[in-house]
């Protein structure tokens, strides 16, 4: 499966069978984030036994159902883009499950007293991943027409179209989609956030989309992404 057939398979999914993720599985998710940590200095971690992360009071709040395992999503509260990245990596994260055969839910309410996560002085948990084998695929959710996510000076190439097609399939909290794609004259791509609910994760997630579709390879600068390079072997 590749990542484009991931990100058309998964949806997010709230209830889960208690049945725990297999050992070989379990390894190539940990080889996964060490990866991304290596990539992205943050702090990912893989957390077999979920314990009360998601409680019954929050399941009630937010309809998440205990799921066996989670990903605690960590890093250092001193870097500008943490949300964002946050939202790029654990979305690479979530779509190499997919690729495994397994269902994610992005979870923004959890307890975070209960989690059983490794948190390193000068570090915070920004968000949390349930993972584990569904009790469904989940569903499709409407999304927004494509002029009210994105703009263009003049003619829209191929590659940002697919670009955008991508980013409306990303996930974001309570389905917001509340950011702005603009292709710029240069032809460097602009983001914006538009504001709201774990907005800044919501974004690097677009962002993460964003570049699998229009095969571009994104470039981090300290506040924002605004370049894109064109990857090797797509138009």
């Amino acid at each position: 499966m590749t990542e484009i057939e991931a990100i058309y398979a998964r949806h997010s999914v709230r209830n889960y069978k208690s049945d725990w993720i297999e050992d070989e599985k379990v390894e190539l998710i940990h080889q996964k984030i060490e990866e991304l940590n290596r990539e992205s200095r943050l702090h990912l971690q893989y957390i077999e036994d979920a314990g009360k992360t998601y409680n019954k009071l929050l399941n009630r709040t937010s309809g998440l159902n205990s799921a066996p395992s989670v990903i605690a999503c960590v890093g250092k509260e001193s870097d500008p883009d943490l949300d964002e990245k946050v939202g790029y990596y654990g979305e690479k994260l979530v779509l190499y499950a997919q690729t495994l055969g397994l269902n994610t839910c992005w979870a923004g309410i959890f307890s975070r007293k209960k989690i059983p996560v490794e948190v390193d002085p000068g570090e915070k948990i920004v968000i949390s991943i349930a993972i584990g084998y569904g009790e469904n695929q989940g569903q499709n959710h409407r999304s927004k027409p494509i002029d009210q996510i994105s703009q263009a000076t003049g003619e829209r190439p191929e590659w940002f179209e697919r670009g955008i097609e991508m980013a409306l399939l990303a996930p974001t909290a309570m389905n917001q989609q509340s950011f702005m794609i603009k292709l710029c004259e240069d032809g460097s791509v602009e983001f914006t956030d538009k504001g709201g609910f774990f907005s800044k994760v919501n974004l690097g997630i677009v962002k993460c989309h964003f570049e699998i579709g229009s095969g571009r390879k994104i470039e981090w600068t300290q506040t924002r992404i605004r370049r894109m390079k064109r990857s090797v072997g797509r138009s």
